[in-house]
């Protein structure tokens, strides 16, 4: 298997905020770190889980900025911007502030307002945002999690995207959470699409169907397992004793979604992290679901 330059691990990151809800722009860097340290190649910034669609261009611009400075103390660690907005121009206006900056991709939505939006439409948009935005070395990777976005890729538009833009188009995360959809995209493309699992339970098995590693919200707190799975896998060793750890876990945190509250709350209680809150429409995570989450999590 030939390995895409952003295989690996990569947690889909909390954004830390300050009590009056503004970003809590010092806490940005450490918190890589921390991502870091517990085996993480990259993190995301500004997906679902950082609550993107909650924050201003100005406030993503400060955060990501804050992020870059993670690299002094891990230089390898790579950097993907949450880009998608259901706005043409802002969207292309954010992927190429976020390769201004220096990051190493970009994940993007396609514009989830727009739910009858046909693939000629959907590869049109797309089509105007890489070649406007993303450089000729750059990495869009589409995010397809039509759950949530209400639309999605279909094999035939990421083909076209594909064929059109075989370097930029890089390949997709998937949160789809479809068995069929993931053993399709290894059929169709191979190694020739990075695919990012957005399932961690689902690791191994898109693995074993070419996906490139992972992106999800439990990494947040799981990192180390998901790093066994995928170092297991790519050694040629046996990854089943790490899955059914990542397993175990996932279905603990499934029981007490949404994800932002929820990890946020594990950070803070398990590792010492700030309690960061979240904001509106979230709500905090308190009392009885709270001491439950941590009593099964740890247990």
């Amino acid at each position: 298997m030939t390995r895409h330059p952003l295989s690996g691990v990569y947690a889909a990151a909390v954004t830390p905020l300050k009590p009056d809800l503004s970003p809590d722009i010092e806490a940005v860097a450490p918190f890589l770190a921390f991502l870091a340290s517990r085996g993480c190649h990259g993190a995301l910034i500004f997906g679902t889980t950082g609550e993107g669609p909650s924050f201003s261009p100005a406030e993503r611009a400060d955060v990501w900025r804050a992020a870059l400075k993670v690299r002094a103390q891990y230089p390898d660690f790579r950097l993907l911007a949450g880009t998608g907005t259901p706005s043409l121009s802002e969207t292309i206006d954010l992927t190429q502030l976020a390769f201004d900056l220096g990051f190493d991709a970009v994940v993007t939505l396609p514009p989830y307002y727009f739910r009858k939006a046909t693939d000629d439409g959907l590869f049109n948009w797309f089509e105007q945002v890489i070649t406007k935005a993303v450089p000729g070395d750059g990495f869009m990777l589409g995010y397809h999690f039509p759950n949530v976005a209400g639309i999605g890729f279909s094999l035939d538009l990421l083909a076209r995207l594909k064929d059109c833009f075989p370097a930029q188009f890089a390949g997709i995360k998937d949160s789809s959470h479809d068995e069929d959809f993931a053993r399709a995209l290894g059929q169709k493309f191979g190694d020739a699409l990075a695919v990012f699992s957005g399932t961690d339970s689902e690791l191994t098995f898109a693995l074993q169907n070419h996906a490139s590693g992972c992106i999800t919200a439990p990494a947040n707190v799981i990192s180390p397992n998901l790093r066994e799975v995928y170092d297991a896998f790519f050694d040629g060793k046996e990854p089943s004793a790490a899955q059914a750890k990542v397993n175990r876990q996932r279905l603990v945190l499934e029981k007490y979604q949404p994800y932002p509250p929820l990890l946020k709350t594990l950070l803070a209680r398990l590792h010492n992290q700030p309690r960061w809150p979240v904001r509106p429409p979230l709500v905090e995570m308190t009392g009885e679901n709270e001491e439950k989450v941590v009593r099964e999590f740890v247990a």
